[in-house]
Parts: structure tokens; sequence; C-alpha cells
């Protein structure tokens, strides 16, 4: 089954729509969902509405102790240990997640890094690639039993406009052959959530498994911390008194507005039986026309070939695939 078309449906929200108003009258009791990066920024509103929903949540992470600080006036959050940039923690945790034998209804990969310096992991590949993408990749096939088991789960993978600045470069991933940049290796890693997402849904279609990637917004949190003062200035994302801009219409936007689309995607009626799509504002988005800026998605981030290429060279890198899944 093709993915579902990449062009906007008849959503009641928008850019400026909160958290809160699209999580109005979701009932999650009974749910389990885990929340990667749940415990700064945009993870921590995501985890708090999945929560007041009634779902259970668990947040991986690499530092544990400082997620229990971050999420401890979040009652029932549970905290398990993980690092997306290890194959063997990845493979731990989720191997305990499975060994529960209980659904797994939402896997939100929301963690990310963004413009690090040049960093490999064990394997050498580069790290915001092996981060952002191979380590949710590596997550999503070690827990597909219990999202099997939820007929009917959905796994959302938070990428971002950023995706616009590159492509996914099969040829050179990790920078070997190339000059390293820092900006180029996140939107290739951004581009990679979303070519992962087509992927994933075709796999899981027959399975009741759906997948979506999403642009949040522009909301300068953590995940800027390796950004020089130079550079937030360059992205006036700060008005004259140093405060965060907010202007949704432009994508400049709160914690809330920001975490409104990835529970969207997770969580909205709206799209049941929908799948493989890049959404943002609430809804799904269209190919990105030039003419109008950076609202949508590019092209190249949602084509299917090369959303297989990628799978393919994913399943070899990491000798992991989803099983006996149908594509």
């Amino acid at each position: 089954m093709a993915t579902t078309n990449q062009r906007p449906i008849a959503s009641p929200f928008g850019a400026a729509s909160s958290a809160t108003e699209v999580m109005a009258g979701i009932d999650l009791r009974g749910r389990r969902a885990i929340v990667t990066g749940g415990y700064s920024g945009l993870g921590v509103v995501t985890v708090r509405h999945l929560l007041a929903a009634g779902a259970h949540v668990v947040v991986p992470a690499r530092d544990p102790a400082r997620a229990r600080v971050a999420l401890a006036n979040l009652p029932g959050v549970e905290v398990a240990e993980m690092d997306l940039m290890s194959s063997n923690s990845v493979a731990a945790f989720a191997a305990a997640i499975v060994a529960r034998d209980e659904p797994l209804h939402l896997l939100i990969n929301s963690a990310g890094i963004m413009a690090t310096p040049l960093m490999r992991d064990e394997d050498g590949h580069e790290a915001q690639f092996a981060t952002n993408h191979l380590g949710h990749y590596r997550l999503t096939c070690g827990l597909w039993p219990v999202l099997r088991a939820a007929d009917g789960a959905r796994v959302v993978a938070v990428s971002s406009r950023g995706h616009q600045i590159a492509g996914v470069d099969l040829d050179d991933i990790d920078f070997v052959r190339r000059d390293y940049d820092k900006w180029i290796a996140y939107g290739q890693s951004k581009s990679a959530n979303a070519l992962f997402a087509r992927a994933l849904d075709r796999r899981g279609v027959a399975h009741g498994i759906r997948a979506f990637s999403l642009h949040p917004g522009q909301i300068l949190t953590e995940l800027g911390r390796h950004l020089s003062t130079e550079e937030i200035a360059a992205f006036d994302a700060l008005d004259e008194h140093g405060q965060p801009r907010i202007d949704p219409s432009k994508g400049m936007k709160t914690l809330e507005q920001g975490a409104a689309t990835s529970l969207w995607c997770a969580t909205s009626p709206l799209l049941d039986g929908l799948g493989g799509v890049y959404c943002e504002d609430c809804n799904i988005a269209a190919i990105n026309q030039p003419e109008l800026g950076r609202k949508g998605v590019a092209a190249w981030a949602a084509d299917d070939a090369l959303a297989e290429r990628l799978w393919k060279r994913s399943r070899e890198w990491t000798g992991l695939d989803v099983a006996g899944a149908s594509h």
C-alpha cells in the first residue's frame, strides 16, 4: 500500500494551536507511550500531555538522574537508561520493554542533536546522523514486536524544517570524503527522519502501525546548545529584550505550540487510516514550493525510492530490520 498523499487535509488546528487544544477530548487510558528526548524542551511538554490524557509514559534517557529531576513534577512517568549513540544501549532498552509483553501504542522519537562539532559513534557514523536517525531506527526495530501487539500503533519522527538544508547523501553519509559541515549534517539527519517515516509506514500498515514525521516549529530549546550567540542572533529568534520571538505564522512558536503537531500526529483521529507523511502546523504539509518560502516538505524528503534506499542502507549498517513486515 502506498503512503498517504502529501497534501493538507481538513484540520481544525493551525500554526498557533496549542498542545492543550490538540489534546482536548483525547483519551489515552490504558495506552503505553515511549518518548525519546522526553526530559527537555518539547519532549517534557509532550510527556505532560500524554500523562494528562491517561497514558503510561516511559522516557529513555542517557542521563536518567537528570531526567528524573526534569520530570519530578510529573508523577507517573517512568525513566529508563538509553543512549541513542550506543547500539548496545538501545538494544538493551528495547529488549527490556519487549520482555514486559505489553503492547506499545505510541513511539515518539523526539530526541535529537543539532549543529554539533564533528563527532562519531562507535561504528564511525557521524553523530547527528547516528543519533537523529540510526539510533531511532534501531529503537523502532527493537520495539517492533510490541508495536505490532498494539493493533493500532503510531510512530512519530520529529524532523525539522531544517531538512530543507540538505538531502541524504548516501554516497558519503559520514563526511569521510567531503569536508564536515554541521548544518549540512543536521539537514541530512532531518531529511532522514522524514524518509524513515515513509519507509516505516509502508512496512507497518499491514500490522496497524502508521508512521509520521513533522516540523514542530522554530523554538529556542536546549537543542541549540552548540550555537554561538552570533548564530542565534542570525536566526532572529530573540526580540530586542532578549526573549524568544513568538510568531506562529512564521514558525516561531512557544513550547506548547511546538508540541502540538507531534501530539496531533500521535493521537488525532483525523489521521486514522493515513500515514507516511510529513506534517507541520497540525496538518499534513504540502510539497514545498520555492515561492512559498520554507513552508512544506522538500520533494526529496517525500521520495519513496530514496526512502527505500535509506532503509536498505540503515539495515546494512545496523543489521536490523522490522520483523515480519510487509512492503
